[in-house]
């Protein structure tokens, strides 16, 4: 009999539990379906915590990753127990309206930050946030060139002066090049930016935005930032034979494509080798200049390359081609990604796009500087760009200059498809 007992027992409980599991699947359900207006649009979340609806959280990409009793007061509302346990779903049916992509332009840089500018514009599928930080000089003349794409509704930009913190400004402004290390700053300056991605002025996107936007959602519960390798071939690496401080993996990262999430890089405490107590974002940066300034070369990215030295679970790589260097050519083909599917992103460093050194490099800049928006792609772009390439076949990267437009290629028939579809 008692044995009977104990089975029912365990019947019931099983049933209970069953029930517990339908009834949370149930309210998940109802959550989601109140997000949708009438018509079955989707309801931003963010806009019905402005107008003082019941949203469920007034921004769920800055805290998706959290366990819900970890997020702060500001972020999630009466249903915290509901975006924990259902939050991933829901971020998948509601992606983020606009990516965010960061560049900072000083000097004889407009041109070149315009021709990169123009290139994400291209190919991207999601609207576009520029954060632009340029000398003051230079904002009129970025104003008027943007204010003249023809591209309304994809696009928005906003230009912001330099700025490094007032007591320590002029050592960060003579750091390797003038203005370079302001990207170490974006965290702090961009608050209420959730992710970005920062490139340097000399990358051109040869594929959407998008695509790499999308590398956020590999990231793991630690990575806090992605980035390129400096090098795939160590014999002729930089950092592993020259550097004098301590520095990422084999070979180093490359920091002229670096995708962030800044929220987390904000609320992270870091382990250093200047305290045994781990340090944030704000706290770190001048302590690492003031230790290692007389031995960094590649400034900004040297410091970077410490940080994730002492912290390298929070630092996801991605392959070459999403960061293609004259060095990843010029001494022979060594991005076997690329080979395979083509260069995505193209990153003219050593001032390539200007001179005759590399004339594979500067071919692919002076086509989309002087694409016109509108042009048939293959026609305009595409066919002239192979024709200069094909010139280029005395150099190293010549040789193999078809990667340099395998990718292309495909960005510019998949655009075609979409258009075809209307959208």
């Amino acid at each position: 009999m008692m044995m009977m007992m104990r089975r029912l027992g365990r019947v019931a409980l099983l049933c209970l539990g069953c029930g517990v599991c339908s009834l949370l699947y149930g309210f998940s359900q109802l959550a989601l379906s109140l997000e949708q207006e009438p018509g079955g649009r989707q309801r931003d979340p963010a806009a019905a915590g402005r107008s003082g609806g019941a949203g469920r959280c007034k921004n769920l990409s800055v805290s998706f990753w959290n366990s819900y009793w970890m997020l702060p007061s500001d972020v999630c509302g009466m249903n915290c127990f509901w975006e924990a346990a259902f939050r991933y779903d829901y971020m998948k049916a509601h992606p983020s309206e606009k990516m965010h992509l960061a560049v900072v332009a000083c000097g004889e840089r407009l041109e070149e930050t315009v021709t990169m500018l123009r290139s994400a514009i291209i190919f991207s599928i999601k609207p576009l946030q520029f954060h632009i930080f340029a000398e003051d000089q230079l904002h009129e003349s970025f104003k008027d060139i943007l204010d003249d794409l023809p591209y309304e509704g994809k696009i928005n930009y906003t230009l912001y002066p330099i700025t490094f913190p007032t007591e320590s400004a002029t050592e960060w402004k003579k750091l390797f090049k003038p203005c370079a290390s302001q990207r170490l700053f974006l965290p702090l300056i961009l608050k209420n930016v959730d992710s970005l991605l920062y490139v340097d002025t000399d990358i051109l996107f040869l594929r959407p935005v998008d695509d790499i936007w999308s590398f956020l959602r590999k990231f793991n519960s630690t990575q806090i930032a992605a980035m390129a390798p400096e090098h795939e071939e160590p014999r002729i690496g930089w950092y592993n034979r020259f550097a004098r401080h301590p520095y990422y993996g084999v070979t180093g990262i490359n920091s002229g494509v670096m995708l962030m999430n800044m929220t987390r890089i904000r609320r992270k405490y870091f382990k250093n080798d200047m305290t045994t107590v781990r340090l944030q974002w704000g706290e770190i940066l001048m302590p690492l200049l003031k230790k290692y300034k007389l031995n960094i070369t590649w400034g900004d990215q040297d410091l970077l390359n410490i940080m994730f030295f002492h912290n390298p679970e929070s630092l996801y790589v991605f392959p070459c081609q999403w960061n293609y260097r004259p060095d990843h050519c010029i001494y022979g083909s060594n991005c076997k990604e690329a080979e395979e599917e083509g260069i995505f992103i193209l990153h003219g460093n050593r001032g390539v796009y200007h001179d005759d050194k590399q004339p594979t490099f500067r071919a692919v800049y002076e086509a989309i500087k002087n694409y016109t928006f509108g042009d048939d792609l293959v026609h305009s772009l595409l066919r002239p760009l192979e024709l200069e390439l094909q010139k280029t076949m005395h150099t190293y990267c010549g040789r193999v200059y078809k990667v340099f437009i395998k990718q292309l290629k495909k960005s510019i028939r998949d655009l075609s498809v979409r258009r075809s579809k209307g959208r």
